[in-house]
């Protein structure tokens, strides 16, 4: 019954939709005061018919550098994992921007073009305030930042991206003062951490939903989300990996205060919450790409994409 209420209301919001089709164009986020460029990209509603785009392994349909129409358009944020990239989740930016909604997704310092960053500690604490950066970006200096309506904005996290939607939304992490991620480093922030000085992280009150699949939750503790006050849709695979166990995310959806909309995934593995694979990918990266036998990660994706657009059409509505 819940499925067949999200499908209906995605094939709803995208009758209503009219000629909206998923434009896009790149997002380059300036370097300012020490912090560096942040490079990724925007999905968004437009009324041009969509081409092949390719870029690496991955194709889409879009309107590349189509107009956005006019309108004013809720934002929901993309926040990758690990060694992943602003593309990681493009059938999810389509999907909401073909209903209406406008995507930011971003590379973050431990992206697949990171380099040794990926390793590094302190892309725990820059990651938050990344989120914070392209928001205030989409809303000031993004040529249609006249479209975005800042009383709707959202955002999807996976795996380390889900970590970073959950500061995000107001968690706090518990660090302590001797991260694994940490031994044998003797960067700034782990020498910081072994000293107990914990950096301030970035939180923002302007993200009123957060879909959240597979965190990372290594850092949290029950009392890291007593000032999350956003609604909450959490998914969590059945078999984990990444260093993400099953049990964690049963344990964040049981301490998260408030509205959570709990969805465990029969027989996935962790990179299931990303979309299928082309054979060129598969070739390249076979362990994000393999699923469990008789596992449809094409069909899943679907009943997914259309929760998560209920979800966010629910928790940001228009105002009438």
């Amino acid at each position: 019954m819940k499925l067949m209420k999200y499908l209906f209301v995605a094939i709803i919001c995208l009758a209503g939709a009219g000629a909206h089709a998923a434009g896009f164009r790149l997002l380059e986020i300036p370097a300012e005061g020490g912090q560096r460029e942040i490079k990724g990209a925007v999905w968004y509603p437009c009324d041009q018919p969509p081409t092949e785009v390719k870029a690496g392994p991955f194709k889409m349909m879009v309107a590349r550098d189509c107009p956005l129409q006019t309108g004013s358009y809720p934002l929901v944020i993309l926040s990758h994992g690990w060694g992943g990239t602003f593309l990681g989740h493009r059938d999810l930016a389509q999907t909401l921007a073909d209903a209406g909604f406008i995507v930011a997704a971003i590379n973050h310092g431990d992206s697949s073009t990171g380099g040794p960053r990926n390793e590094d500690f302190s892309v725990f604490i820059e990651r938050p305030a990344d989120i914070k950066r392209t928001i205030d970006f989409m809303l000031g200096a993004w040529p249609d930042a006249a479209r975005v309506d800042a009383a709707r904005i959202g955002i999807f996290g996976f795996s380390r991206g889900g970590y970073t939607g959950l500061v995000a939304i107001g968690a706090r992490p518990l660090f302590g003062r001797a991260p694994r991620v940490c031994e044998g480093k003797q960067t700034p922030v782990c020498q910081q951490i072994r000293k107990g000085e914990v950096p301030e992280l970035a939180h923002d009150a302007r993200i009123k939903a957060a879909v959240i699949a597979d965190p990372l939750s290594v850092f949290f503790t029950p009392q890291s989300f007593a000032n999350v006050r956003a609604p909450v849709q959490l998914w969590g695979s059945e078999r984990g990996g990444d260093g993400v166990t099953p049990d964690s995310v049963v344990a964040i959806s049981r301490q998260l205060p408030g509205q959570v909309e709990f969805h465990p995934v029969p027989d996935s593995q962790h990179f299931s919450f990303m979309p299928p694979c082309s054979p060129e990918l598969s070739k390249i990266a076979p362990e994000i790409c393999t699923d469990a036998a008789g596992f449809d990660r094409a069909a899943f994706h679907q009943e997914m994409n259309a929760s998560v657009l209920a979800f966010f059409r629910d928790h940001l509505p228009a105002a009438r």
